[in-house]
């Protein structure tokens, strides 16, 4: 218990602890006195040499919590002479016991057994030699010194179970913070790959369709074709709003939860996920643009996560065939279920005439970059997998397998 109450109320100064124990000693002291006075029939009343070993019992005690075996035999040859000498038999019980608990309650299981068995040993062969009565009087006295050795191993078990309880609970609450970090980082980097495929996205379709409204005034300054010009402005208009309405939830979980709400304020914050009903934007986004999408989006119930993972992969390939493929590329968008999976497939013809692909850099000038990284990432958060590369026939393709089972993988997205 001494271990319980050091990590309650801190570990007790070495000066205090010895006050206690001389305290202690002088109080066993105090009743071994009372005891001679009051029993005077089992042994003689202590002379000088007497009183002597047994104040001498007394104050070896003193550092029983320091050293409990060498204190214990010290005490068994201090006592073997008092009791040789027919002192007061009862006046050292006390301390004796008290060497005894000590030591079942502080040491190995072995050292308890051959001083509990030295003692009873020693106490036996001395008390017979004197005759049956003492012998006997000795086996009484010898269920004392068992209860005491007992009592001094429960403690012991004791202290080592309250110990194991303190260091799992130690081990829970670090075991905790590690876990709130885990998701704080996880949280971190989610944000990191939403932002990085949603800039990618608009700042692509911006730069295309304010391409288009500056080839359209350059093409022919005389015959102004207003309304092109007019669309490809309310087109860059809208992606600007569409952007900036994501990004505001995007962000908004930075600002709300703290890092040890272990991610409940978080999820609550960044609102629904986008998922498989959002694709049809995706698609009219990208047309905007000048490409060619053919959507084809199954029937089928998806995981939030799994439904958020597929709509980021549309997206980034999408952002691809715009940036990468140019104008007038077709590409062909599938995402149906399929052996308990959701699978995703977005192909181009690569008629833009490009030679490369973000993170990729197979020529024509690309310097590779973090796309096919992070869709591959986000097939692994939901525990699927993902391959993309240049097509035979031409042209590029991005097929991802997520399966529509949950997955224990953390950090989904």
């Amino acid at each position: 218990m001494e271990s319980l109450v050091e990590r309650v109320l801190g570990p007790a100064a070495p000066g205090e602890r010895l006050r206690t124990d001389v305290l202690f000693a002088l109080a066993m002291a105090v009743s071994a006195v009372v005891v001679v006075r009051s029993v005077r029939d089992n042994g003689h009343v202590p002379d000088v040499l007497g009183w002597a070993l047994l104040l001498v019992a007394h104050v070896v005690v003193v550092w029983r919590r320091r050293a409990p075996v060498r204190v214990m035999v010290t005490l068994m040859g201090i006592l073997l002479v008092y009791h040789s000498l027919d002192n007061n038999h009862t006046a050292p019980m006390a301390v004796s016991m008290v060497a005894l608990f000590t030591v079942a309650s502080r040491t190995r299981p072995r050292n308890t057994l051959v001083l509990g068995v030295g003692v009873m040993g020693i106490m036996l062969a001395v008390k017979f030699s004197e005759g049956m009565a003492e012998g006997a009087e000795s086996l009484r006295i010898s269920g004392w010194i068992v209860a005491f050795l007992l009592l001094g191993v429960y403690v012991r078990i004791h202290r080592q179970y309250v110990a194991s309880v303190v260091e799992r609970a130690e081990r829970a609450e670090r075991t905790r913070e590690e876990e709130a970090r885990r998701r704080v980082a996880e949280e971190r980097l989610r944000v990191a790959r939403d932002l990085h495929d949603l800039l990618a996205h608009s700042i692509t379709l911006v730069g295309v369709q304010t391409s288009v409204a500056a080839h359209v005034l350059a093409a022919d300054p005389d015959r102004l074709d207003r309304a092109a010009v007019a669309k490809a402005l309310d087109d860059v208009a809208e992606t600007c709003r569409t952007a900036r309405g994501e990004l505001r939830a995007t962000l908004q979980v930075l600002r709300s939860g703290s890092d040890d709400e272990e991610g409940a304020g978080a999820d609550e914050a960044r609102g629904p996920l986008p998922g498989l009903d959002g694709l049809p934007d995706l698609a009219d986004a990208a047309r905007t643009a000048g490409a060619r999408v053919e959507l084809a989006v199954a029937d089928c119930r998806a995981p939030a996560a799994v439904g958020a993972a597929a709509y980021r992969i549309v997206q980034e390939a999408l952002t691809n065939v715009v940036r990468h493929a140019g104008p007038g590329s077709t590409v062909r968008v599938s995402v149906r279920a399929e052996d308990a999976a959701l699978c995703v497939r977005v192909a181009d013809d690569g008629r833009g005439g490009h030679n490369g692909r973000d993170g990729h850099g197979q020529g024509g000038g690309h310097t590779p970059g973090f796309g096919l990284l992070g869709m591959r990432e986000r097939a692994r958060t939901v525990g699927g997998t993902l391959d993309a590369g240049p097509r035979p026939e031409g042209g590029f393709l991005v097929s991802a397998v997520l399966p529509l089972a949950p997955v224990s993988l953390g950090g989904l997205s």
